[in-house]
């Protein structure tokens, strides 16, 4: 295996004094980098207005080159907001309702792939092998082919890929299929996900599965595989108990004191059933008056694409309904859902995961969540909180030990909540050691390892 070169929607390139860059993903990306030498090419997250963008600006830490390039304001409105948030992420998410086709954004999707593929396109070498993220990003491949390359390409799909019926809504999905064909290796999170792409292949004629993981399409033989992300599992365990020394952490410790918490964490988007986990955090609340006083909730959302209409009115709506069940039920003393709306620093979020009796996980559809995995990873071993994790998180398909519910059913997951604040000690590490021991051996960087071995395999072939 040559280089390594990486391509994502944005790059998370490290700040100067060579910071680690937050979060697993970009942590085991690096590492493998660092070990291959290589590029991590990217949009900057700049505009360039309406002029055409400069020359990739290229920052070389180490063995590893990160390439940026900024886009045009019709670039991003068309590629990143239109067709990639507007479209794909609802029907991916299951969200047909939410989707928006225009002629002109699917356009720039494009467009817009073409042109990634004409700025990295000098920077490849012969044996360089590449690895494209994510659904922003899926024409690549069918781009660098046309232009000539013969490299090991391979696509990791971080997102849900729904069943063949969901897909085929979408006016382009032959194109969107056409440009998976042309990958070496397509990746998923889940064998669901697996499972729905092979079906989307047979369901139209246009390719089968041969076995082995092989698929044809297009007249091409490809891989694909499930690879379920993980995260860097011992050092935020490490985090964690590091974090109570934190004054944030031990400010929120003393003003739950007494109480149990319970804690939810999502990027504000409907596919996170924030709502529905509203729903069952009131109910369970006036089930049982018991536990007023007595438990607290605290919901962390920061901000996300609130240049979409339908996120800023996801915004209100939310803030809205925590403030109707804290007008209904708090008491001078006691307020039962603490709301923010804005970022907490990762190691303040570790020590407040330490704290919660109860991580609350309830996605209405979700490609794994990893804030399962990081509320598992951040426990105390001696006294673990309960993990309450919807069935529509691939993270469900890995983490056995938690408490399984269905987010549209408001009543289950009220009940689970009771369940798992009442779940004697014993069981409660019983369950915690068996998702931490999965968690400990199915770690970020064996994620990178196990894709980068089968994409690097030579048994694929066109």
């Amino acid at each position: 295996m040559g280089r390594l070169i990486i391509v994502s929607n944005r790059v998370p390139v490290p700040e100067k004094g060579g910071a680690a860059p937050a979060g697993g993903l970009a942590v085991a990306l690096k590492v493998a980098l660092e070990e291959q030498g290589g590029i991590w090419m990217g949009w900057s997250g700049n505009s360039s207005g309406d002029a055409e963008p400069g020359p990739l600006v290229m920052n070389e830490q180490g063995k590893i080159t990160y390439a940026l390039t900024d886009l045009t304001d019709t670039d991003v409105e068309e590629y990143y907001h239109g067709f990639a948030n507007r479209v794909l992420w609802p029907i991916c998410h299951y969200r047909l309702d939410l989707a928006e086709y225009g002629r002109k954004e699917m356009a720039g999707y494009f467009r817009v792939n073409r042109f990634f593929a004409h700025r990295l396109a000098p920077l490849i070498q012969p044996d360089d092998v590449i690895w494209v993220h994510d659904y922003h990003l899926i024409p690549l491949a069918a781009e660098l082919r046309q232009m000539g390359f013969k490299n090991k390409i391979g696509f990791f799909l971080h997102i849900p890929w729904p069943p063949a019926d969901v897909i085929f809504t979408m006016p382009v999905h032959e194109e969107i299929m056409r440009g998976l064909s042309h990958y070496d290796l397509v990746g998923f999170q889940t064998d669901h996900d697996l499972e729905n792409f092979a079906g989307c292949l047979r369901r139209e004629g246009i390719g089968d599965a041969l076995g082995d993981g092989l698929f044809s399409a297009h007249g091409r033989t490809f891989k694909g595989g499930y690879y379920s992300i993980g995260i860097e599992t011992e050092a935020f365990a490490q985090f964690a108990t590091r974090a109570a020394t934190n004054s944030v952490v031990r400010k929120a410790r003393q003003s739950v004191e007494g109480r149990d918490l319970i804690i939810g964490v999502d990027r504000l988007d409907y596919s996170k059933g924030i709502t529905q986990r509203i729903d069952a955090f009131e109910r369970f609340i006036t089930a049982d008056p018991a536990q007023q006083g007595k438990v607290t909730y605290l919901q962390i959302t920061p901000k996300s694409r609130s240049e979409v209409p339908e996120y800023e009115q996801m915004q209100r709506t939310v803030a809205e309904q925590a403030g109707r069940v804290n007008g209904a039920i708090s008491t001078v003393d006691w307020v039962p859902i603490r709301y923010i709306n804005r970022s907490i620093p990762r190691n303040v979020l570790a020590g407040l995961y330490r704290l919660a009796k109860i991580g609350l996980v309830t996605p209405l559809r979700d490609g794994m969540n990893l804030v399962a995995k990081e509320y598992v990873a951040a426990q105390d071993p001696e006294d673990p909180g309960v993990l309450v994790l919807s069935r529509f998180a691939g993270a469900a398909r890995e983490l056995y030990g938690a408490i399984i519910v269905n987010p549209y059913d408001v009543e289950a997951t009220a009940n689970a909540i009771a369940r798992g604040l009442q779940m004697p000690l014993e069981e409660r590490r019983q369950r915690w050691q068996g998702m931490m021991t999965h968690l400990s051996e199915h770690d970020v960087v064996r994620w990178c390892d196990d894709f980068l071995k089968d994409l690097t395999a030579e048994d694929i072939a066109d």
